[in-house]
């Protein structure tokens, strides 16, 4: 439970607006909690019972309705959630929670406003200038969700034609088998013929457990107008191929902002260099990679350069071995100068995300990949005197591999 760090950190600012007494209350009740879910928001409500007017109560509103969150209690999400919001009116987490539990409730009116006011809040976070794809990302799916929890409130509140608006924008924000199933159930209640195309859809995205239920929905629909389920096969495999171009132009999307956005495998990765020339990583295959991680600012990387470039040269004809600059600076537009000013000859690229895939927690580091481009061999800063036969060494050795 991550978050329960961050519950620490409010409780501990508020501790001085706590009497003694049930500061250590509080604290010896969660101790005894430990990890449990459960024992820690039962902890918490008891501490409110006992606590009403307690100086830390939004913080245990909001610990609880997390806790909530976790366990799927639909009722305390709501209970303590709304508390939340009534507070902190923009915090998405609970504004997306309290709408899916009153749905659940069947309080399509009651989560109608929370979840207008999730789409807001996300919206007014969406920008052109986002920068990282994970918060594009991030802002696609809750804005799906949003508009899905509308889409499923007008459609309880028999608004259908408000409810299938909603769900094609819920689809087209964030396409997934529960905004597909959302586009089936609407169209099914105005009786359309696309019903069939969406729960096709949904039945080829979703995860087993939920795929049997699509397969019937769809079925159930198919033969309202068919005597049988000729023709069912190709309209699942026209929802596959629909599926799969959504998929594409998400990714496309997210690496627009980014080239990286959803690699994980350091073989594919792409970097790019000062001058934005790009370097894709699986044009490699097939090569030993040394990678060399350093910063304008690291004195043991100016220590290590030229005993990095003896290694270079020692491999200068084998054109199966390729020797990488990875730069590691927060601020990119100093590394052009310093390389200009120390008279560095050497092609670099800005790390761009790769040092998070590859756990580089220090520098200089040297990771070397192997042909199949996974990673083979890693040293963590270097010895002066021994640093070059040992690279030499962990080269040669991968070679033979």
């Amino acid at each position: 439970m991550r978050w329960l760090a961050i519950f620490w950190a409010g409780l501990l600012l508020a501790q001085g607006s706590l009497p003694p007494a049930e500061q250590q209350e509080l604290s010896n009740a969660l101790a005894e909690a430990g990890n449990s879910s459960h024992e820690f928001l039962a902890a918490l409500e008891a501490h409110l019972k006992k606590y009403p007017k307690t100086a830390t109560r939004f913080e245990l509103a909001r610990a609880i309705t997390k806790s909530a969150i976790e366990i799927k209690d639909n009722a305390r999400i709501v209970q303590y959630g709304e508390q939340v919001l009534a507070q902190d009116a923009e915090d998405l987490a609970t504004l997306d929670a309290v709408s899916r539990a009153l749905l659940a409730s069947g309080k399509a009116d009651k989560a109608l406003p929370y979840a207008l006011r999730y789409e807001k809040s996300l919206r007014a976070l969406d920008t052109p200038e986002i920068s990282r794809w994970q918060m594009r990302a991030e802002l696609d799916q809750g804005l799906g969700r949003a508009l899905l929890y509308q889409s499923r409130a007008h459609l309880a509140l028999n608004k259908v034609a408000e409810a299938v608006v909603l769900a094609q924008q819920s689809h087209a924000a964030n396409p997934t088998a529960e905004s597909a199933r959302a586009l089936g159930q609407a169209y099914a209640a105005q009786k359309k013929p696309e019903a069939c195309e969406a729960f096709a859809e949904a039945f080829v995205v979703a995860q087993d457990a939920e795929r049997t239920a699509d397969l019937a929905a769809l079925r159930a629909e198919w033969r309202n107008t068919h005597p049988d389920d000729k023709g069912l096969g190709d309209l699942v495999l026209a929802a596959h191929d629909r599926a799969v171009e959504r998929g594409k132009q998400r990714l496309a999307r997210l690496r627009a902002i980014d080239p990286n956005a959803l690699r994980s495998t350091v073989g594919d990765f792409v970097v790019t260099g000062p001058a934005e020339a790009k370097l894709d990583l699986s044009t490699l295959r097939g090569k030993v990679v040394v990678l060399d991680f350093w910063a304008t600012w690291c004195g043991p990387c100016r220590t290590q350069q030229p005993l990095y470039e003896q290694v270079q040269e020692r491999f200068k004809d084998r054109p199966d071995v390729v020797f990488l600059n990875i730069n590691t600076d927060e601020d990119r537009s100093v590394v052009a100068p310093f390389l200009e000013k120390n008279r560095w000859n050497k092609s670099v690229y800005f790390e761009g995300g790769l040092s998070r895939l590859m756990n580089v927690s220090s520098i200089p580091a040297t990771i070397i990949l192997n042909k199949r481009g996974e990673l083979a061999s890693r040293m963590n800063g270097f010895i002066p005197d021994r640093f070059v036969d040992s690279l030499t060494d962990r080269v040669k050795r991968i070679l033979g591999e």
